[in-house]
């Protein structure tokens, strides 16, 4: 798979007349989209994400589902019918079966969030885990296999631990990735766009870096040469 097919933009944007705009600015660049639930939920949002689809687009509707069984299953349905290839959910047992039985007799892929990237052990303890983010990734690793989702969005810092665990066909997809110098942001556990590929990320997520470059197209270019070299 080509570096362009492995990057997706994020399009964490207040409307859908911005996300079309920066979808034209990058042209052929970038294959693959975030919409998330910003744009998601901004008027014409998930209508945006059949236009992407239609266009030729890979669309990743990051949405992070959690709530009782019945509920999830039924908007996993809902979701299947957009067309779009992936989803994400909750890597939390009962929430990751509802949505695949949601998702049944569909070609959407489902993703579990393990843990935030915008976390660190100080962020878990005081929410109440009893554990560190390493011991948490990997037990909801675990539970995701068993529940027989399709991959996972984890750190990039998580990657090597967490491969062995689900095996080389489970999808491992990661934010918190940022090209050498830029800024962090809310992002505590990162990595640069290389280093995330050759830790066997399958797919890396990126938003700033590239939505708010003066030139989105040559920084997207960039960054999947990055990849590619590594």
């Amino acid at each position: 798979m080509k570096a362009r097919d492995r990057l997706i933009v994020a399009l964490d944007v207040e409307s859908v007349g911005e996300a079309r705009a920066l979808v034209a600015a990058l042209g052929e660049t970038v294959a693959f989209f975030k919409v998330g639930m910003e744009l998601a939920y901004a008027p014409g949002g998930f209508d945006f994400a059949r236009e992407l689809k239609a266009s030729g687009k890979r669309v990743f509707l990051d949405l992070k589902l959690h709530d009782i069984g019945v509920t999830v299953e039924r908007a996993t349905r809902q979701i299947a019918r957009l067309g779009v290839d992936f989803l994400t959910l909750h890597a939390f047992p009962q929430t990751m079966a509802a949505a695949r039985e949601g998702a049944t007799d569909s070609a959407l892929k489902l993703l579990a969030v393990t843990v935030m990237t915008s976390y660190d052990d100080a962020d878990l303890k005081e929410a109440g885990y009893a554990c560190g983010v390493a011991e948490l990734v990997a037990r909801r690793a675990w539970q995701a296999k068993a529940a027989g989702v399709d991959g996972l969005i984890l750190s990039p810092m998580e990657l090597t631990a967490i491969r062995p665990i689900v095996g080389p066909d489970m999808l491992l997809v990661t934010p918190g990735v940022r090209p050498e110098g830029a800024d962090a942001g809310d992002q505590k556990r990162v990595m640069t766009p290389g280093e995330a590929i050759a830790a066997s990320a399958d797919y890396i997520v990126i938003g700033r870096p590239i939505t708010r470059a003066a030139d989105p197209a040559a920084a997207a270019e960039a960054i999947a040469e990055e990849m590619n070299g590594a």
